[in-house]
């Protein structure tokens, strides 16, 4: 260090001007700071304290890069922008979260037996709950880091933000707010991100005359058959033990049919969870998230996340499927060409509403073109000086409403775009079949179509580019 003073006074002596030796950049943050040298007229290099008073004089005084000062005064480093100093980013808090104390991701796979038959029995998939049991409860936030800025100032850092409880039905907030606990006893489940807990409604036999329709806010269970003609709606899940013909269910859960389902063409599932049916034929089925059957047999098939037939059959054949992710089955179609149309990929919902927003966009358009011809006829009128006065209130309405829709159909254009482009994102689903694919069945990925021509054999069906191709089966 008595070196590095002896030479800085003696370079001071001379009255050397170090502002004319080094430029000096912040960032508009202050987070960084950068600095040009260039070569001193004397040709003595600058020294380390020189560098370190440069910048105290020009507030930079923290994060200083002390290795690169040394590189500096030590190589003669010229007319080259060198990073000086890096202030210190505040780090946010971490968001408090829910903590969950039943099983979120219990499986619902009905077992397949040693012979291959699958077990629709013994699903294993109900969580009951006593009441005052805790559901779950709250992890607090945690509190963020402040930064600095090379000028040293304070940083202030964002702190996490505290979780809220998922209130459903027949729960309630403890009185620190921190656990949601169950207020009777009952089923637990977890829809549309709240937790709730369903009494069950027991139909003891059928479910036709004698007990007529039935709407209930909690799980429905059914130990006989659902018969053609009446409807079952559940704020729960809906369980059926024997045959549901052609009827309809709702439910805002689950759809388990330990049987199955013969829609005779007019029998409908809506599910906002799963559907887990042994055969589902002629119906008309919808679930949110995923289906699991043994066959599926000329219906429409609405599937927001993944379709799977297993067992002895995994049979898929005739009708449609809408499928958001992936389709797995051992036959898909059938060695009669029967046709069958398969679209995976996309979210069904998605494109459903892509559809309507077309449909919307259209509509308006139609609605400006009324608006502008009456416009025009009653501008006609005006100039010829016979626009009564209720004429003119009609033309002050077309204008606003040709403004209107106009300005409608620009946000519609807009959100138009957002959709393709998710849907041009999220078209990566695949088909994957363990058994058969036969001809006569038409598989869409996206944009992209293949119409199967002759048999394909333990395969995966999947984009690449504007194709879709076939690949093993494990792809």
């Amino acid at each position: 260090m008595d070196n590095l003073g002896n030479s800085f006074g003696d370079m001071m002596g001379k009255e050397r001007n170090i502002d004319d030796l080094i430029s000096i950049e912040i960032s508009p943050d202050k987070m960084k700071a950068s600095i040009i040298v260039r070569p001193p007229e004397d040709g003595k290099k600058l020294s380390q304290k020189e560098i370190v008073e440069f910048l105290k004089e020009k507030g930079v005084v923290y994060g200083i890069i002390e290795s690169n000062i040394d590189d500096i005064s030590k190589y003669a480093i010229y007319n080259e922008r060198i990073e000086i100093a890096v202030g210190t980013p505040p780090a946010s808090g971490q968001n408090g979260r829910v903590e969950f104390h039943f099983d979120l991701d219990r499986e619902k796979k009905p077992v397949i037996l040693e012979d291959g038959r699958v077990d629709f029995r013994n699903l294993n998939i109900i969580q009951s709950v006593k009441k005052d049991d805790v559901l779950c409860s709250l992890v607090p936030p945690s509190a963020g880091t402040p930064g600095k800025t090379v000028l040293n100032t304070d940083i202030p850092a964002i702190d996490g933000k505290p979780a809220v409880l998922p209130v459903g039905r027949n729960v309630v907030v403890t009185e620190d707010g921190q656990k949601l606990i169950a207020s009777i006893d009952g089923q637990i489940s977890y829809i549309d991100g709240k937790v709730s807990v369903f009494a069950n409604y027991e139909v003891p036999a059928d479910v036709d005359n004698s007990t007529g329709n039935i709407n209930f806010i909690g799980n429905v269970i059914v130990r006989g058959n659902v018969l053609s003609g009446f409807s079952i709606e559940a704020g729960g899940n809906v369980e059926v033990m024997g045959v549901v013909e052609s009827a309809v269910i709702k439910a805002g859960g689950d759809i388990i049919l330990r049987r199955g389902m013969q829609g005779l063409g007019k029998g409908v599932l809506i599910s906002g969870g799963d559907i887990i049916a042994r055969y589902i034929e002629n119906s008309n089925i919808e679930a949110k998230r995923d289906i699991k059957s043994e066959a599926i047999m000329h219906s429409n098939v609405i599937c927001g996340n993944k379709l799977e037939l297993s067992g002895k059959k995994g049979l898929l054949v005739g009708g449609t499927c809408k499928v958001g992710k992936e389709i797995v089955a051992k036959v898909i179609g059938s060695y009669m060409n029967t046709p069958t149309e398969i679209e995976v990929g996309v979210d069904p919902s998605l494109k459903d509403y892509y559809k309507k927003v077309r449909d919307e966009m259209r509509q308006m358009e139609e609605d400006i073109k009324k608006a502008e011809q009456a416009i025009a006829i009653l501008k006609k009128m005006e100039m010829a000086g016979k626009l009564p006065p209720e004429k003119q209130e009609m033309m002050a309405k077309s204008i606003r409403t040709k403004i209107h829709f106009s300005n409608r159909i620009e946000e519609l254009k807009g959100e138009l775009i957002q959709i393709e482009l998710r849907l041009q994102q999220e078209a990566n689903g695949k088909v994957r079949a363990y058994d058969f694919i036969y001809p006569g069945t038409r598989v869409t990925i996206g944009t992209s179509s293949l119409y199967v021509k002759e048999n394909l054999r333990y395969c995966t069906l999947y984009r690449d580019g504007v194709d879709i191709r076939v690949g093993s089966i494990d792809r």
